[in-house]
């Protein structure tokens, strides 16, 4: 059985990846200091191949210890959150993430030298294309476009940096992956005590979806969006990204390569606003909406070239926004009505 270290393990997209890997067959230790959300339960919380460790990624003798008869390590933890964190939290996104990093690649240079890993892969971002001109983005296009302004997409770029450096000096085998615009159930409220104000409602700090159901739950009307609407997304299935992850992970020609994950579907802010506002609600009621100014990072266009990631490991993005919400919106109802959104 391949045993597999996930460090931010309970967050958005780490508790689809530790439910992919237990259906896969695969043993999961996984490690989280509940910064972000607070403590989380999981159905496979109880699981008879999960361990939950609670910690520090930044602890690096802890991840020595945990990584351990590890075979894989999926570094995933770091300081994550929508738009309005990237200002909020500016430099704690970088430094606290920078360490987190530092610490996980000494850790795994370690295992790797004196243990069973066998490679790491990296979660990076499709915020290391914030700067770019040139659509879709290729991979590869992150080294000839300008460096990303935000402080965010500025450590997603050292991220993918850590991995090719440790590989070049160390010989620590990779696979970098980078999710656009996850979608999906499991996030709450962000801990924290900055705030955000979007018209009358108050964001949650993290994603577009759950901050625009919640603002159409409370009766927002007009609803408000950040800037024109115009800016192009491509809305991805959390359950679909942990697949296309683990894909990566085993895949033998993965190996020292890097993937976009993401569904081929464009959608713009304006477009998935409307989707949202219909589903709840219904056909009769006008869609209204205002304009409110704009964040400094908020990218114009995000458009992935998914060839790679399709023709090497035959990963596709399948799920469809329309699907994804009606998941979503349900979710969120609850969230909203318990008070955690």
């Amino acid at each position: 059985m391949t045993k597999v270290l996930v460090t931010g393990s309970a967050g958005f997209i780490g508790g689809y990846l530790v439910s992919e890997l237990l259906g896969r067959g695969h043993e999961v230790v996984g490690l989280d200091n509940f910064s972000k959300y607070g403590p989380v339960a999981h159905s496979y919380d109880d699981h008879p191949n999960f361990r939950f460790v609670e910690g520090d990624a930044r602890d690096v003798d802890l991840l020595i210890d945990l990584l351990t008869g590890c075979d894989h390590f999926i570094a995933g933890a770091a300081m994550i959150g929508g738009i309005s964190y990237f200002h909020a939290y500016a430099y704690d996104l970088l430094a606290t993430n920078e360490r987190i990093m530092a610490s996980s690649c000494d850790a795994a240079i370690a295992a790797h030298r004196s243990g069973t890993l066998k490679k790491v892969t990296y979660v990076s971002s499709s915020m290391v294309f914030e700067s770019t001109d040139r659509w879709p983005s290729k991979e590869g296009d992150q080294r000839l476009i300008p460096p990303p302004q935000s402080s965010y997409g500025f450590q997603k770029l050292a991220v993918e940096y850590y991995a090719r450096a440790a590989w070049d000096q160390y010989k620590l085998p990779y696979t970098i992956v980078r999710p656009f615009n996850c979608v999906g159930v499991g996030e709450g409220r962000a801990l924290g005590e900055a705030e955000v104000l979007s018209g009358n409602v108050k964001l949650a700090m993290s994603h577009v979806v759950p901050d625009l159901v919640q603002k159409v739950l409370k009766g927002q009307d007009p609803l408000h969006i950040l800037g024109a609407g115009d800016q192009v997304r491509h809305y991805t299935y959390g359950g679909d990204l942990a697949r296309g992850i683990i894909t990566a992970m085993e895949h033998e020609a993965a190996g020292n390569d890097d993937f976009n994950l993401s569904t081929a579907e464009s959608t713009t802010v304006l477009q998935l606003a409307e989707l949202i506002w219909r589903k709840i609600k219904g056909p009769d009621v006008p869609f209204r909406y205002v304009s409110d100014e704009p964040f400094a990072h908020d990218v114009a266009m995000r458009v992935p070239d998914v060839a790679k990631a399709r023709e090497v490991l035959g990963f596709n993005a399948e799920t469809t926004l329309d699907a994804m919400l009606d998941e979503v919106i349900p979710w969120i109802t609850q969230a909203v009505a318990d008070g955690r959104l």
